[in-house]
This record gives C-alpha cells, sequence and structure tokens, in this order.
C-alpha cells in the first residue's frame, strides 16, 4: 500500500515572541492509500490548524506536508474539504446541482462532464432528486451530503473532514456516518477525519491518531480491528469497539498508551465473542433443524 500524505516535524505557531501560541508541535505522521484515518484530540488542541496546514490553506511554521510524495506549499487540486459549518460552506444563490458542479469549473471538464460528475456525486450520497433545489430547502443532514457530494464530485486524491458531523442531531450523525463508510470503500478513497468525538473515530476509522492537549502532538496511532461492515448498534455493543474507545477516552485524559499485548489481548477477546457467537448460532440451527425430523 502506497503512501498517500506524509506529514514531517511539522510545527505551527500563531504570533511571535513571548506571546505566541505553539498550535502544533513536531507531529509526523503517515496516511496510506485507500484508508479513512481520524485525528482525534481535545478542544482547542490544534486540530483544525493541523487540517488547514494539511490542506495548503496556511503555512506552517516548520516542517513539511506530502500529498503522494509532493510537496504542498498551497491547495492541491486533488484534494478536498468538508467543513463542519455546511451553512457556510454551500451557496444559498446556487441550486444543489450547481453547488455541487462548483468546484469543477477550474477543471479542464466541459459542462456536459460537469453535471454528470455532479449527478453521480449527489446520486452517491442519496440525493439523487433534489439537484434543482436550494441548500435553504434542504434539511442540516442534507445540507450536510451535498457537501460530501460536493467534495467528491472532484475525485480528491485526498479527503479531509473537519468535525463534518457536529452540527447535525445524533440520529443523523449516525447516517453520516455510516454514508462516509460506504461511499470510501465504494471509491477507495483516502479520508482524513478530524473529530473531538471519540465513539466517532473508533467507529468511522481503520486507525485513529490521539492528539494530546494544545500543543498538538501525537500520544498514540491505534490501530481498528473492527470488521469492514459495521452495524451503529452491534458494532457499538462488541468487545473491540467498547475496548477501543476505552483507550482512546484514556488517553485522552493523560492516560500512557497501553502495551501491544493489552491491545492484542482486547482483539482476541472479541474474535473469541464473535467465534463464539458463530457456533452458538450453528448449534441453534442444528437443533431446530433436527427437531422438524
Amino acid at each position: 500500500m502506497s503512501t498517500m500524505l506524509e506529514v514531517s516535524g511539522l510545527n505551527h505557531r500563531y504570533g511571535a515572541g513571548e506571546k505566541a501560541h505553539v498550535a502544533v508541535n513536531d507531529l509526523s505522521f503517515t496516511v496510506e492509500a485507500g484508508q479513512l484515518a481520524s485525528i482525534v484530540g481535545p478542544s482547542g488542541c490544534g486540530k483544525s490548524t493541523l487540517l488547514r496546514c494539511i490542506a495548503g490553506l496556511i503555512k506552517p511554521s516548520s516542517g513539511r506536508v506530502s500529498l503522494h510524495g509532493d510537496d504542498v506549499s498551497g491547495v492541491p487540486e486533488d484534494l478536498a474539504v468538508v467543513f463542519q459549518d455546511y451553512s457556510r460552506s454551500l451557496f444559498p444563490w446556487l441550486s444543489v446541482a450547481k453547488n455541487v458542479e462548483f468546484p469543477l469549473r477550474w477543471r479542464n471538464l466541459s459542462r456536459s462532464e460537469r453535471r454528470t460528475r455532479a449527478q453521480e456525486a449527489l446520486e452517491s450520497v442519496g440525493l439523487s432528486g433534489v439537484g434543482s433545489k436550494f441548500p435553504w430547502q434542504l434539511s442540516g443532514g442534507m445540507q450536510q451530503r451535498v457537501s460530501i457530494a460536493r467534495a467528491l464530485a472532484s475525485r480528491p486524491a485526498l479527503l479531509l473532514m473537519d468535525e463534518p458531523f457536529a452540527s447535525v442531531d445524533a440520529q443523523t450523525r449516525f447516517e453520516l456516518e455510516d454514508l462516509t463508510r460506504r461511499v470510501q470503500r465504494e471509491n477507495g478513497s483516502t479520508v482524513l477525519v478530524v473529530t473531538h468525538d471519540i465513539d466517532e473515530s473508533v467507529y468511522l476509522s481503520d486507525r485513529v491518531l490521539v492528539l494530546s492537549k494544545s500543543p498538538a502532538t501525537i500520544v498514540a496511532d491505534l490501530p481498528v480491528g473492527l470488521p469492514a461492515e459495521r452495524n451503529q448498534i452491534t458494532t457499538r455493543e462488541s468487545t473491540e469497539f467498547v475496548t477501543l474507545r476505552g483507550e482512546v477516552a484514556r488517553l485522552l485524559h493523560g492516560g500512557a498508551p497501553e502495551n501491544a499485548a493489552a491491545v492484542t489481548a482486547a482483539s482476541d477477546a472479541a474474535e473469541w465473542d464473535l467465534a463464539r457467537a458463530d457456533a452458538e448460532a450453528t448449534a441453534d440451527a442444528d437443533a431446530e433443524a433436527r427437531s422438524k425430523h
């Protein structure tokens, strides 16, 4: 698996002298192509600053960011961002379809190609019938789906999501989490999600990067061993999910990372629970079949 994103020795400070605020301190990590990774940390720790440095929206004080091997010195053409506040990221005077098409105006695409891409992106997020509506005619969850569709329409090498579901209700959040995982698997996208929600970071991701309080440093890089197919109820009830959620919460409250043996033991316990459930289901089916004879 090739490396899509590499962050090396990243530092960023606001201001100068004694009053300077260090937001990010010596961060280094990679994200592999086709991976969905989450960065979780306490509020105000520097998560959004990190994301803006990765996106090329601000120049870091020092360090290096590279996307598929190319140094990021401005906003890369093949990068897209989904922001938290959908009400400010969509143009209210443009239709939904025109909002999704908007970033494609600067691509070498014909008008028909832009329309096709926009329609495909809207279909992928379950909004195939709303292209002629305006954002203000849609619910908050639907508006955020439009934001995701707009990002997907450009077919980015890397999709960044900054607290993307923080402004919606719990049920809509669950729906958007499942949508993100489905679209990411179908497109083979590389996605980096910034969040402060512990459960969300574990449920969404292939791995979770845990940040410290400001200035942000990486406390732990945790692999997520959950099945690719996830369910908002059964997955969250599983031993693996509960163990990882507890580990992330402990790290955010200043605990030290567990050793590899402890994490492996938790994973083995989760696999044992799944195997036992399968065995019990098979036994029940066999007993039912015998009773019919």
